[in-house]
């Protein structure tokens, strides 16, 4: 199917689709999670000869993964609360100013255009968490396919297509198409209200820089490349070395080190680095070479850990073969002095040991960070250092960890993903979990508008018995 069709559709199916209720869009996204789930043995194996990504464990509990998030959507629309109800009563004595009857609720931006991942095939690609949570809303959606996995992205697609089609949904709610080229024009139409996009800093910053171009700029959510630091107070190295060493390297070759909360820099005290060191040596010889994604992934890599280990400062300290796991290694004051050519990301199995001499000299590392996904701290409260790493780690990351490790982004109603700048263009919104519905939402307020012509959930008293704060106070 063509851009212009599939375009074209999404702004006929605009309106109509705005105006479903929650009921039959839950039941869609649930029709959705069926179908997907019934694919299965047709989709994983599909998956794994796209991907490399083996079958067992990893693409069939991804794809339960994005059939549960789909779910979990449709239970939180249902619930009302995501659109935030918020009604003022008249009030000519209120101390602001004279107070007009004003309901506020949050609306459909309209077409979103939603760019698929390469690491994560089911999850964050033509049926993930972008796509669940802009049709949750009521968003028509036009999804950019990832070349990775172009059979498996046609594939899903007719099968989303199919589920929301048999649930009553209008006609262009949904489509998917390919191309570089029609990923730009995609981003540039003007039919296009939104956009998201999962992927590297590359890639995310020319799309939003597209974004901001036009005559009518759009928000555009880009979730891209972060290194994830992981910070270790002295007493939680003599404690527990050996856990701590076993936790990261199990967290920075997961999946191939292909997940973007990959931690790729971990800072622990000088004293101790020699035997942290030799637990994360001893912890990484029982790992083998995985593929990676594909052969430009692959070539990317190997140039992006080219550039680390011929870097002045840095150490080898396990030198993987090809794309088996490695271990490099500096010193705090040489990252400090060349963090713009060492905070970068290595997408895939590699990872950095970063020996620091004091706690301030650990503060002035964490300063070094301006925006990532995540950040972990492993010490204990009677580390003095751990509270100031804390409060500026909150300042720098979407995700802050305490004795964890940031791989395993679970959906759920509390859950960050995103950060500031350069994680994600757009610090203000998550990626995952239920609150990601807000990125495809915007406010508006109607004034002393007669009853007829109000929204139903806005009306006097609340014929959906969503929750509402009516004049401060929260009720059903």
């Amino acid at each position: 199917m063509s851009l212009e069709t599939v375009l074209t559709g999404a702004a006929a199916a605009r309106a109509p689709f705005a105006a479903t209720t929650a009921d039959l869009r839950a039941a869609a996204l649930r029709r959705v999670a069926d179908v997907l789930d019934g694919a299965a043995g047709e989709l994983v194996p599909l998956a794994h000869r796209e991907t490399n990504l083996q079958e067992q464990p990893r693409l069939y509990a991804e794809l339960e993964r994005t059939t549960f998030q789909l779910r979990l959507l449709a239970e939180t629309i249902v619930e009302g609360g995501y659109l935030s109800v918020t009604l003022d009563s008249p009030d000519t004595c209120w101390p602001a100013g004279g107070r007009a009857d004003l309901r506020r609720m949050l609306v459909p931006v309209g077409p979103v255009a939603v760019f698929a991942a390469s690491n994560f095939p089911f999850a964050f690609s033509v049926a993930g968490g972008d796509t669940a949570a802009a049709l949750a809303v009521g968003c028509p959606v036009v999804l950019k396919a990832n070349p990775g996995h172009p059979l498996l992205s046609d594939r899903v697609g007719e099968l989303v297509t199919g589920a929301l089609a048999q649930a009553g949904l209008p006609d262009g709610v949904f489509g998917v198409v390919h191309g570089i080229d029609e990923g730009r024009a995609l981003v540039l139409d003007p039919r296009i209200k939104a956009g998201a996009f999962t992927g590297s800093l590359r890639g995310g910053r020319a799309l939003f820089d597209l974004a901001c171009s036009r005559p009518e700029p759009i928000p555009f959510h880009a979730e891209m490349g972060s290194v994830n630091p992981v910070f270790v107070t002295a007493s939680a190295v003599r404690e527990r070395a050996e856990g701590i060493a076993e936790g990261y390297v199990g967290s920075y070759t997961l999946g191939a080190g292909q997940f973007c909360t990959k931690p790729g820099l971990v800072f622990v005290p000088s004293a101790e680095a020699a035997d942290f060191e030799s637990h994360v040596a001893a912890a990484l010889a029982g790992h083998v070479a995985a593929p990676l994604l594909n052969d430009g992934i692959a070539g990317r890599y190997a140039e992006g850990l080219d550039a680390l280990r011929s870097h002045p400062a840095v150490r080898v300290l396990v030198a993987g073969e090809g794309v088996a796991p490695t271990l490099l290694g500096c010193d705090a004051a040489d990252f400090l002095a060349a963090r713009s050519e060492l905070l970068v990301e290595c997408f895939g199995p590699t990872s950095m040991v970063v020996r620091y001499s004091s706690a301030d000299e650990l503060v002035a590392c964490a300063r070094a960070f301006t925006g990532e996904l995540t950040a972990a701290v492993h010490g204990s409260l009677a580390d003095d250092e751990v509270e100031p790493l804390v409060a500026l780690l909150t300042e720098r990351v979407g995700r802050v960890l305490w004795n964890g490790w940031p791989t395993g982004v679970s959906v759920t109603y509390a859950m960050q993903h995103g950060g500031p700048y350069p994680a994600t263009t757009m610090p203000g919104h998550t990626s995952v979990g239920t609150t990601a519905l807000r990125r495809f939402l915007r406010p508006v307020v109607y004034q002393n508008m007669p009853q007829a012509l109000l929204p139903e959930v806005l009306r006097d008293g609340n014929p959906l018995g969503v929750p509402r704060r009516v004049d401060g106070v929260l009720s059903r």
